[in-house]
Formats: C-alpha cells, structure tokens, sequence
C-alpha cells in the first residue's frame, strides 16, 4: 500500500554528513545503562536519570545486599508505572561471579619496582609481614607459573612471578603502588580455573527471577555450558530473562563463536579483559564482539571505562567522548555507565552527555549488518537467538525456520522501504519478535514499537532503535494504527503531513488468523 507515495521524489540519505544542517536534531538510538549505587539508588536520583536518558537500569551484584537492591527494583517499578515518555526502563542483574582477590591487611603498603612481594594461600594465621598476603583461592597456587604477570586492580600495578610453593607464590613488583586489602588479581594471558558461576550467583539470580528482572549479565563466563545451566535454571521456574554473557576473559574470546550462538546478546566487560590480554587487543576485540552480536541479530553493550573521569570531574576527556561515538559507530545497541552513576559525583550530568554524544552520530557512519538474502545455505540462527527470550522456544523447529525465512526477508525489505523514504517504522507486537527483527537491520529512523505486554515493553529497551510504548491491542487494525499515530503525534514524535511505515507481521499475527505480513504507508492527519 503505497498510494500518495512519490517514490521518484523520495529524500536520499545526505552524502556528506557534516553538511546535513538538521545534525542537531538527530535522534539517539543507541541506548543507556546506567549503573545503580550510593549515588544514584534513592528516588530522585533514579528520576533524574531517567530523564537524562537511562534506558537499563544495572544492578551490580558485586555490591550491595539484596535488601538495598530490592529497593532500588521497587523504585523502578514505580517509575515505569508513573513514566510517561518514551518507553519503561529495563533492570539488568550483574552477577559478581568468582574473583581471585588478597586478603586483608592490616594497613595499606606501598610497592616499589624492584621490591619482593609474597601470596600465600595459607590462611590458617594472620600474617604479620607486610610484604605478604593471603589469596581467596586455594587453587591460585596451579592456576600460575614461574614468569607470570601478575595484575593487581586490572593493572594498576604489576608483579612477576619468580617462585612458588605449594603455599606461596613469590614476586618482583614491576609497576608499583599502594597494595590495600582485598584487591582483584589477574593473570595475564590467563583465567583462573574457577567456576563460573558461585552458590552466592545461584542465589542472586534466583533473586532476579523473583522480582522480575528483564536481563541477566553473567561475569566470568568462560564457555556456553554455563549459559545452558542459567537457560534450563530460567526454564524450571518459567522465567523469561535474556541472558547475557560478560565477555571478560581469555576462554570467552577463545570460545566467543559458541557462547554466543546459545546467548541472547553481550556485554563487552573490557575492564577484565585488559587485564587478562594485552590492552592494546581490546578494541579489535571489542570490534568482533558487536560484529558478530550485529550479525547474528543480538543486542550488544559496551561496557567499562566510556567516561570514567566523570567520577570525580564535570567533564569527559575528548577521548571519551570519540569512545563513546567509535562504539555507536561500529554498531553497539548500548553503552555502559559503571562507578559515574553509581558512585561518581555527576551521575546526571555523565548520562547526558552521553546521551547527546551518541544522539550526534549520524547514521550513516553507522551501518546495519551485512544481508545475504540471496544465499540459500545463509544460517537462520541469528533471528531465532535475538528473539528467544522475548518469544520463547518453538516446538517445530522445521516451522520455526520457514517463519524465520520469511520474516528476515520482510523485515529487511520495510527497513530498505523506510530508509528509502526517510520516514520511522510503526509496529504492534505481542511477543517483540518483529521489532528486534526490524532492530537488526539498524533502519535510519526510529521503530514504534507497541506492545500490550510490559515484560516485551521492557525487554526491547535494550534494541538499537526501537522506542517501546504499551498499548491495547484488543481493537481492530485500523482503529489500533490511528491510535497509534495519534499517540505519536501527541508525543511529538510525528508531525502532522509526514509518513510514517506501518509494518504488520505474520509472525504470531494480532489481527488475522493467517500469518501475513504486509507493509504499508501511512499519512499523519
């Protein structure tokens, strides 16, 4: 349905960006994770964020109790009941998943170059010399060797490993520093043999099932058995919950391929990650991670260090802000802020200014994922892996693929008719399954999603793109695409003369029993 359209006169994309005199009215479709703590976790701080542009909220479970996250989840909860833009904010739950940490000290030391410094993972007595402290894991001692780096804090300091016991392990301090209690060990090159997930994550995730998280963050995975354990956990107890690996690790970048076939999207944790290979690797990294994600139809955050002077200053580093646009620009869904909103003195002020970075990259330095429609044998496995965890599990695997087919192909053609005419998509969805599909091939301009479901409603608020908004889907297609329109138009989000590319799916169909699947343009009066 194209009637009153003038495909001839339609608006191409501008050649050259930095001519493009409406630059400063570009929408951001890249979204926000916000960290939640001190700074951040009372009532009017989390409003604050929101409003500033925070589309998840992450629960670190690295900090904090279960009672203190249990308010910040009611908080939340009432925010998306009383939020009236664009769309509801996700809640994110970040295991803490096993460290290797020192043990505690009885006051800070400080390390020179040259100087020996003793593990020991012989707790059974305090240790009285300052140049020795225990570790958490009894198994450190097998996990190192003779000429190891050591990392303390992610490398804020660095030992190498001369000698080792069946107790102790003893370095040289290469880097110094001030060696305080408790600190994160690494090895690098290396990951400890631990498992991947601990009784206190088993308990955190159940948790997150009890009060109806909408994504999970796995730390430490190091391949896709531990994310078949969390699938068949969320099975048993009838929970709906993405599930994202943390790619941290030296095993998770070895075995990306698999863990992400299994998963339901990414973080890119590149704190760790630094630790354990050279810093120097973690952008090219980082560039494969949101590929492969972008390939396979997965939403993808970027995570760790994006404006970490903002902790404790105003303003960003210009490196941070030409991060933040090198990950919108390679196509991540999301960006990360960790300690700036949860423990930093602008929490605001940092979510902004992230928000208008990523609003300023123009789309066209953005581009969506390479299309093989053309090729039969091409793997399907990308839209049924997005989806899963909005949809659920379909039990004719052969059917399945054929409505896959079909609505790759339909999505990918709305998206190319969309661009073509410089005009936002209009969805309604019960299930998320068509605009995460519609995500995936990043169009232009922004996807509407309306959705009668508030767990959908939440859930897409991590896609590139896609603004969720709740509607009731009870009516019938006309009255629902007007309402719709309306809405939008009230919202500002239309202007009255404009277009706007209603896309019907087949796929669970709202309207029709059959499953159809139709595009078509729409007048805004």
């Amino acid at each position: 349905d194209v009637d009153g359209i003038d495909f001839n006169q339609a608006k191409t994309p501008a050649t050259n960006w930095m001519d493009d005199k409406n630059s400063e009215e570009r929408v951001r479709k890249t979204k926000i994770v916000c960290t939640i703590g001190p700074s951040s976790w009372d009532r009017d701080s989390l409003y604050a964020l929101a409003d500033a542009g925070m589309n998840v909220a992450r629960l670190n479970m690295s900090h904090g109790d279960h009672a203190q996250h249990l308010k910040v989840i009611k908080l939340l909860k009432e925010l998306n009941a009383t939020k009236t833009s664009e769309s509801k904010i996700g809640i994110l739950l970040d295991t803490k998943g096993p460290e290797v940490r020192s043990g505690d000290i009885s006051a800070p030391v400080e390390l020179l170059p040259g100087m020996p410094f003793t593990f020991t993972i012989d707790r059974s007595s305090p240790i009285k010399d300052a140049n020795v402290t225990t570790v958490n894991y009894d198994g450190f001692i097998d996990d190192v060797n003779v000429g190891d780096i050591l990392l303390v804090d992610g490398g804020m300091m660095s030992l190498r490993i001369d000698s080792k016991t069946d107790k102790s392990v003893a370095c040289e301090v290469l880097e110094g520093g001030i060696m305080k209690s408790r600190r994160h060990l690494n090895i690098r090159g290396s990951t400890a043999n631990l498992p991947s997930i601990t009784e206190k994550d088993w308990e955190d995730l159940q948790f997150g099932v009890d009060n109806d998280v909408d994504f999970f963050a796995l730390s430490f995975v190091h391949n896709a058995d531990v994310i078949r354990q969390v699938k068949e956990f969320l099975k048993k107890n009838d929970a709906r919950i993405a599930v994202l690996p943390k790619i941290e690790s030296v095993n998770a970048v070895d075995n990306l391929e698999e863990i992400l076939e299994i998963s339901d999207g990414a973080m890119v944790a590149r704190g760790d990650l630094g630790s354990e290979l050279p810093v120097e690797e973690v952008p090219a990294i980082q560039s494969e991670i949101i590929y492969r994600c972008n390939q396979q139809g997965k939403p993808v955050i970027v995570a760790t260090h994006m404006m970490e002077s903002m902790i404790e200053h105003p303003c960003p580093t210009r490196a941070e802000i030409a991060d933040i646009t090198m990950a919108v620009r390679e196509g991540t869904d999301a960006v990360m802020l960790s300690g700036e909103t949860a423990n930093g003195k602008y929490p605001t002020k940092a979510v902004e200014v992230m928000a208008r970075t990523a609003a300023r990259v123009p789309w066209e330095l953005a581009p969506g994922p390479e299309t093989q429609l053309n090729i039969p044998s091409r793997k399907l496995m990308r839209s049924k892996m997005s989806t899963q965890s909005l949809t659920g599990a379909s039990n004719d695997a052969e059917k399945y693929q054929q409505v896959l087919s079909i609505s790759e192909t339909f999505a990918y053609n709305a998206t190319c008719m969309a661009n073509y005419q410089d005009v936002p998509l209009l969805v309604f969805s019960r299930s998320g399954f068509m605009p995460a599909l519609l995500s995936h091939y990043r169009p232009k301009s922004l996807i509407y999603a309306f959705t009668n479901s508030e767990a959908v409603e939440r859930r897409l608020t991590l896609y590139r793109g896609v603004v969720p908004l709740a509607m009731d889907l009870k009516g019938d297609r006309e009255a629902s695409i007007s309402h719709a329109l309306q809405v939008l138009k009230e919202k500002g989000e239309v202007k009255e003369g404009s277009y706007v590319c209603v896309v019907s799916s087949g796929h669970n169909a709202i309207w029709r029993d059959a499953a159809t699947h139709g595009i078509s343009f729409r007048l805004v009066e």
